[in-house]
């Protein structure tokens, strides 16, 4: 596959400058203390987190239209008695997804879908730093949430760093995954990613139709897992 000539390779190629951008311009880094509005609730429900950067938090769309709102919807028609918590920040990196989950895991959680570690790549940082960002927020969720499912979303990065880097950064999720005993989501963006009608005007977020795409990525792989009894563990 040639670098940049691909929708794909551009699409990911802007995604450092976009996860940063504002609707129209650019998008305000992230934040140091996460909005209230992204820590778990009270509830007599179990309670299923989605925890990650732009993509997750449904930048350039309405909340109700972005992939997490979407599984939520798709969770009660299913009848499935879980409570969909959006835990994503706009320019969140592995490691400033490691310092906040502490945070944003103060109350126990049933299901915690982590979608982090593109951002780390397009700026091509040590694989082995974001290895161990990421082993470290699944270590917290355990020892906060110790019966909780964690779904693994993976990421994939074209080769203008180089091809060992890119194939590298797409295997550390599967690597991850079967080390941990996670489920695992192969390409969170499969089929949206550098697809222009499915993506904004900035050719990095998905629109609604997109994030409605996600999310029919996403439901197969989770679906099973939270008709699962809640003590139960998965892996994929």
């Amino acid at each position: 596959m040639k670098p940049v000539l691909s929708l794909f390779s551009c699409w990911l190629l802007l995604m450092l400058a976009g996860c940063n951008a504002d609707p129209k311009t650019t998008e305000a880094p992230a934040a140091t203390t996460p909005p209230a509005a992204t820590a778990p609730a009270a509830t007599d429900t179990q309670t299923i987190l989605f925890f990650g950067n732009s993509l997750t938090a449904g930048y350039g769309v309405e909340p109700e239209e972005a992939f997490p709102a979407l599984i939520g919807e798709k969770i009660d028609s299913a009848g499935l008695k879980y409570t969909v918590v959006n835990a994503g920040l706009s320019g969140e990196t592995t490691a400033g997804g490691r310092s906040r989950v502490g945070w944003v895991l103060r109350k126990p959680v049933s299901v915690f879908v982590l979608e982090l570690g593109g951002n780390d790549g397009l700026r091509g940082l040590p694989l082995s730093d974001t290895r161990q960002n990421l082993q470290a927020i699944i270590d917290t969720v355990r020892r906060r949430s110790p019966q909780a499912r964690i779904v693994l979303a993976g990421m994939q990065i074209p080769p203008n760093l180089g091809a060992d880097y890119a194939t590298d950064f797409k295997a550390l999720y599967g690597e991850l995954a079967r080390k941990n005993q996670l489920v695992l989501i192969p390409f969170l963006l499969e089929g949206v990613g550098g697809v222009a009608k499915l993506n904004q005007q900035d050719g990095i977020h998905p629109t609604p139709a997109g994030h409605r795409l996600v999310a029919r990525t996403i439901w197969p792989i989770l679906q099973p897992l939270l008709q699962q009894p809640a003590q139960a563990s998965s892996a994929k």
